[in-house]
């Protein structure tokens, strides 16, 4: 993360608003929480989807300043900082999952969590891992063979998810290809466990495509800094072309944000540049923007603030009062009573989203930015 007059005001925002809403999103008071809050099930798509490769696409637009230091340095120094900063944000992930180290045993003794039981794959680990490869590829290919590399890798990964899958349902929950892959090279016990299922929404094989989320992220970034006079108008159609393509690419390979599919990126990444549009408009030529600081307190300490949302929730989850966990027993006792079934759910979620922005509000004031 660069310093703020290094970078423009609606990338800030940008930023903030995608870690306010994975916020909101990721800590509901309970599990009856309004649809648009909710992950599609599978195919489809829903508002929620739209966050975590938005903040991708952030990541791509925070590199398009970061990288301009690189210009300068040799490519040992440069590979050194590369592959030092996914090593610390990968560890990070990992860590996070296995937190908080021990859990509780029905005699209410607490044991080790084994590692050889801890999920490997993750978000912070996908947003490691794709910031690595988006990295390597913009700081060592021309601008057309990054764009050639990532058409085919969304091209690539529907052909493998095609024909590697299960031939009478590719698709499927537990017959595609990417599932498959992920109990080859990380095994059940190092994946996500849910209801007694098996999964990886953040696996290895579905790491590929979002690699594209990063870079059209930080071409986005680039052109920005130009500010040329068609800029917004281009943005839109670039935006718009992207939604058509993945909309007609649709009937062949569903829009599923779990398995991560081509035409969930380019859905994704059209209605990100659309969105930043519609913030460049607003902020830079309407200049309103009174509005912003709410959400730049996010956009200056994105990873900090989300690593702190997580990890709160881990120990609120740890701990108990009597026979429920404390995350419970705040939103049974409180806000259950005050507003009850989805919108107390929700207010549960609105107020620990405040509580992590008064604490980026603190570091802002006090001029702290953690820096990975």
């Amino acid at each position: 993360m660069q310093a703020a007059n290094q970078r423009f005001l609606p990338l800030d925002v940008f930023r903030g608003l995608t870690i306010c809403f994975m916020i909101i999103v990721n800590t509901p008071g309970t599990n009856d929480i309004f649809a648009p809050l909710e992950h599609a099930a599978w195919h489809g798509f829903t508002p929620t989807d739209l966050v975590f490769p938005s903040f991708l696409f952030a990541v791509g637009n925070a590199m398009s300043f970061s990288m301009r230091k690189y210009y300068d340095l040799d490519n040992a120094t440069v590979l050194s900082k590369i592959f030092k900063r996914t090593l610390l944000i990968f560890l990070l992930g990992f860590i996070m999952y296995w937190l908080p180290f021990v859990h509780h045993t029905d005699d209410g003794s607490l044991a080790f969590n084994s590692i050889s039981n801890t999920r490997i794959m993750g978000v912070l680990q996908r947003i490691a891992l794709c910031y690595c490869f988006a990295s390597l590829m913009i700081r060592f290919l021309p601008q057309k063979a990054v764009w050639i590399i990532s058409g085919l890798l969304l091209v690539g990964y529907w052909i493998i998810m095609r024909f590697a899958g299960d031939a009478a349902d590719p698709y499927g929950f537990s017959t595609n290809a990417a599932v498959h892959f992920d109990k080859l090279i990380l095994g059940e016990n190092h994946m996500y466990h849910d209801k007694g299922t098996i999964s990886e929404p953040e696996g290895l094989l579905s790491t590929l495509p979002a690699i594209v989320n990063v870079v059209i992220g930080y071409y986005a970034g680039l052109y920005i800094q130009k500010r040329r006079p068609n800029t917004l108008s281009t943005l839109i159609r670039v935006g718009c072309f992207f939604i058509i393509l993945a909309t007609f690419w649709n009937t062949n390979f569903p829009i599923n944000k779990k398995l991560w599919t081509s035409t969930f990126v380019l859905l994704t990444a059209g209605l990100d540049l659309l969105i930043l549009t519609l913030l460049l408009y607003i902020i830079d030529v309407q200049e309103k923007t009174a509005w912003t600081g709410f959400f730049t307190t996010f956009g200056k300490n994105p990873l900090f603030l989300y690593l702190l949302s997580e990890v709160m929730v881990i120990f609120l989850f740890f701990f108990t009062i009597g026979n429920e966990s404390v995350y419970a027993w705040i939103n049974n006792h409180f806000f259950q009573p005050l507003a009850p079934g989805k919108a107390g759910s929700l207010l549960f979620a609105i107020t620990y989203m405040l509580f992590c922005w008064c604490v980026g509000k603190f570091l802002d004031k006090k001029r702290i930015y953690v820096r990975v």
